[in-house]
């Protein structure tokens, strides 16, 4: 069936919509006789919706028409997820609800379809997700009004859009929003697509939706440091080929070792352990490279480096001093429920030392001390050096990293 032909509209979605929230979702499955959905989810209020089964079900609210039966239409992205799509209606990746995990939205990142100037991609996207990433790194509510959003937008988009951007916050939100990556609240009709220039900024002054990161891709970048840091990555190797992406992390409160830092630290089991260890190291060495292939100069402090080395170190001690002759660190733990531990370079990097976990190590304040301060420093250093290269490789960094 041409689903196109069918007659439903937004109405018709809304009724169907408005059942499954009344008698909820099993027994709305049961009664139109639909299973779940296995691909793309109707999002409406930030509430997910079987996109098929919604389809089928707003098709018995036409006039004189009964519901669709599962078998007489797909649900894919030609067919009922497109019809939603062209409703105006937010239709993700079921995916993308599923598993937040850093790998998925890096290639959520990697699919963005985006303006293109002579010298590179437009930064229109990246800075509202990069101004996003920031307040959900500091506990800021997730949605705004969109006067605020508007504002706050604006005034990055002059500061920092170098390729030829205009304050235009209107035309990122409405690419993210199509991407499954934003998500608007209290408005009527159509979400428009960021394509023209009246259309865009008539129906946000119009409507002034409420709208912020999709729920799960902010709670992802809010409580997972590695996630918030793959994504920044992410978004910094795609976007910002040539240019210094410095300034704006900044503005957005990114540069800073907090970025790599976990909401909730959960210690992960030995398998997952290793991959996330090695994947950090993978991240730390994509800082310190330049974009053209150049190490970045190693004098240079980048907190986002050295906050995501700091984060793998931490990860690989375990929680405990990583001295093998540590006579016992403090049993206290600090505010965050942590253990007492401090990461140290080995050798410091005003010596050619490198902010990398192979040449890093965990430390109670006692071994710290004396790492420090004390006579046998020079003998522990080199002696840590070999500890750290034994245990980098144990945790799962073995590679171009352990030299």
């Amino acid at each position: 069936m041409a689903l196109g032909d069918g007659g439903i509209g937004r109405a018709e979605v809304l009724r169907a919509v408005g059942e499954f929230d009344r008698i909820g979702r099993d027994a709305f499955l049961r009664k139109y006789g639909f299973q779940p959905a296995r691909t793309y989810l109707l999002v409406i209020n930030g509430r997910y919706y079987d996109s098929k089964a919604v389809v089928g079900a707003a098709h018995g609210f036409l006039p004189g028409r009964g519901p669709l039966l599962a078998r007489e239409f797909s649900g894919g992205r030609d067919h009922a997820a497109k019809l939603l799509g062209a409703l105006g209606f937010q239709v993700v990746s079921r995916e993308a609800v599923t598993d937040p995990s850093p790998r998925h939205l890096v290639e959520q990142i990697a699919r963005l379809r985006v303006a293109h100037a002579e010298d590179g991609p437009r930064l229109y996207q990246p800075i509202a997700l990069l101004w996003a990433i920031g307040r959900a790194l500091r506990g800021e509510p997730r949605t705004l009004p969109w006067s605020r959003t508007n504002a706050a937008l604006s005034s990055l988009l002059e500061t920092y859009g170098v390729r030829g951007e205009r304050p235009r916050p209107d035309y990122p939100v409405l690419a993210l929003y199509h991407a499954g990556l934003w998500s608007l609240h209290d408005y009527e009709g159509t979400v428009p697509l960021a394509h023209g220039d009246a259309v865009p900024r008539r129906w946000f002054a119009a409507q002034q939706p409420v709208g912020g990161l999709a729920l799960p891709v902010h709670d992802a970048v809010h409580g997972s440091g590695q996630a918030r840091v793959e994504v920044i990555q992410a978004i910094v190797d795609r976007f910002f080929e040539g240019l210094d992406e410095v300034p704006l992390l900044r503005a957005v409160g990114l540069f800073a070792e907090s970025v790599a830092e976990d909401l909730d630290p959960v210690t992960p089991d030995p398998v997952a352990l290793a991959a996330q260890y090695d994947r950090l190291c993978t991240l730390v060495e994509r800082r310190e490279e330049s974009r053209h292939g150049r190490r970045r100069e190693r004098l240079t402090r980048d907190p986002l480096r050295s906050g995501t080395a700091r984060r793998a170190v931490l990860l690989r001690s375990g929680g405990r001093c990583e001295n093998p002759a540590c006579s016992g660190q403090p049993v206290d733990v600090t505010d965050a429920g942590g253990p007492i531990l401090e990461v140290d370079h080995i050798v410091e990097i005003a010596g050619k030392g490198r902010d990398h976990p192979s040449q890093m190590i965990a430390l109670c304040p006692n071994c710290h001390a004396v790492k420090t301060r004390g006579r046998t420093r020079n003998e522990l250093r080199a002696a840590f050096l070999e500890v750290v290269r034994e245990r980098h490789a144990r945790a799962g960094g073995a590679g171009p990293g352990a030299s």
